[in-house]
């Protein structure tokens, strides 16, 4: 267990593509229960590295899941003996001379305690009002209004027009969310599983990117238990 421990940094940037299988609980040593995200590692090709003194002026690592039946001629092009896949992904990392080309990547660098972002793509909500897309408190309802859900006054008379940016009806999810400083509770290699605590966007079997932060810290703060005092 990690409980108690100072926060350290770890050596290495990992990152995984996965997908979203299903919540859980996770019972600690102490009885403590973490709600978690199981997600599916896929296996990762390295299909280009990126240096900062090549010609892309940084430093990142693209990689490959999955197979796909036809590709276009650019990307056989790029994968060349690799194969096709049916996503590639790129990832910054601060160096990348230690992976290269054709490389098979796992989520075995992970490890317990280690803070991490996750991206995906948020659930698609369909076309929603501004009460549940933005979650405006509405008009009342009486004294004349039949529109309490309504949006309300959108071109004043000043500035005479429709303002960029205003929060009004329409397209609801379906964006990609990035949720940050999640930890990872569990690693389990042999079955290609991660459990993070928290929840990730997406729906289940959605694709996902997990990101480390390079950061450990301990699954939960211990707290003293302060005895009370016996009343006289």
């Amino acid at each position: 267990m990690l409980n108690g421990a100072m926060e350290t940094v770890t050596e290495n940037m990992n990152f995984l593509i996965g997908k979203k299988l299903n919540m859980s609980q996770y019972f600690d040593q102490s009885g403590t229960v973490i709600p978690v995200t199981v997600i599916k590692g896929s296996s990762m090709i390295v299909t280009q590295v990126k240096a900062k003194d090549g010609k892309d002026k940084y430093s990142a690592v693209q990689v490959g899941v999955g197979k796909k039946v036809k590709a276009n001629k650019s990307i056989k092009g790029h994968l060349k003996e690799l194969g096709s896949f049916a996503a590639l992904a790129e990832f910054r990392v601060d160096d990348s001379s230690a992976y290269q080309k054709g490389q098979k990547l796992d989520l075995s660098g992970f490890q317990i305690g280690e803070v991490v972002d996750v991206i995906g793509v948020s659930k698609g909500r369909g076309f929603a009002g501004a009460i549940k897309r933005h979650g405006f408190a509405g008009f009342p309802a009486s004294h004349g209004h039949n529109k309490p859900r309504s949006v309300g006054s959108i071109g004043q008379r000043f500035p005479q027009h429709v303002r960029k940016g205003l929060r009004m009806a329409g397209h609801m999810g379906n964006q990609q969310v990035t949720v940050k400083n999640l930890q990872v509770v569990e690693v389990d290699p042999a079955r290609n599983l991660i459990t993070v605590k928290g929840a990730v966007p997406g729906h289940r079997n959605a694709t996902i990117k997990v990101v480390s932060t390079g950061k450990v810290k301990p699954l939960v703060k211990l707290t003293e238990v302060k005895e009370e005092k016996k009343k006289k």
